[in-house]
């Protein structure tokens, strides 16, 4: 069934849709956030805030204006105009010691592969004032039995771990993962999320998350955005966002050995008035809810690009 068929109710794209929090504090405060280039919009007016210590997803196809909204975020790309607080900080002017809090693992990072990786940890440790232990570090991303190997000898799904074990050398209160598990294969990719969530309730880390992976987001992330056309078509937790909760369902069953369906907003009811039909169990039922992918792609419509 296409995504167009399920029943929501959602901000329409290229309406931003403002958001808060119920957190007393937030770590990323943004309201009115604009960036051209060349005359073209790639953020076009966004509102957005991350609370302390939530696991945020930011979804989009490619061109959405993700990259450039969290590179704003970091510190690293000037805005045209809007308001901007991280940790907050204007990060267009915040001072070294803003820096000190702010974790940042990069899509691609492939430098310093002659290092061991104990090498590499006690290196970037240096660079903060009240580092970790790169021995305990190492140990949380599970690579104890790594520590004296070379980084170039490891696997990806290895290599991707040192990538957040530098990002959280120095204690950061805000952690930057961009398409962190890009090449996992699905068992390395659950390790993975294991890894971020003990992260998250060890470390009290917030956490902010782009990825192309629907299923990432929805097992990791207390709420999730999703960016079309450089603005924010929704922001909810992954169980309705878009309105996926109030969406119809589809029960299908096996009657006379065709299969029947229905799309319905009670499938109790539905189910119960079939078992009443056939007198106990009905043959073949299956009962199936928009996936996040569906609401994903009804949200972001033609926009891709």
């Amino acid at each position: 069934m296409s995504a167009s068929r399920w029943s929501r109710d959602a901000p329409a794209a290229g309406h931003a849709a403002r958001v808060t929090t119920d957190a007393t504090t937030d770590a990323i405060h943004v309201r009115g956030l604009r960036k051209s280039y060349r005359g073209v919009p790639a953020v076009d007016g966004i509102d957005l805030d991350v609370g302390d210590g939530e696991i945020f997803a930011l979804l989009g196809p490619n061109g959405a204006g993700k990259t450039t909204t969290v590179e704003i975020l970091e510190g690293f790309r000037k805005r045209d105009s809007g308001e901007v607080r991280v940790l907050g900080e204007d990060p267009e002017r915040a001072p070294m010691s803003w820096r000190h809090g702010i974790g940042v693992v990069l899509q691609n990072a492939h430098d310093m592969a002659e290092l061991t990786v104990g090498e590499i940890l006690r290196h970037f440790a240096r660079y903060y004032p009240d580092p970790r232990d790169p021995a305990e570090i190492i140990e949380l991303v599970g690579l104890t039995d790594k520590t004296d190997q070379r980084i170039r000898t490891l696997s990806g799904g290895q290599r991707r771990r040192v990538d957040v074990a530098i990002g959280v050398v120095g204690r950061p209160r805000l952690l930057f993962l961009d398409e962190p598990t890009t090449g996992f294969d699905p068992e390395a990719r659950r390790q993975f999320w294991q890894l971020l969530r003990t992260l998250a309730a060890e470390q009290a880390t917030t956490i902010l998350l782009t990825t192309h992976y629907l299923d990432e987001a929805e097992a990791l992330a207390d709420r999730v955005a999703v960016i079309a056309g450089g603005r924010l078509v929704a922001v909810d937790t992954p169980d309705v966002l878009g309105g996926r909760a109030e969406a119809t369902v589809r029960v299908r069953w096996l009657e006379n050995d065709e299969f029947q369906e229905i799309e319905t907003h009670d499938p109790v009811g539905t189910t119960i008035r079939l078992a009443e039909r056939f007198g106990g169990d009905v043959p073949g039922i299956t009962i199936t809810r928009p996936s996040l992918e569906d609401v994903y792609l009804d949200l972001i419509g033609g926009t891709a690009r």
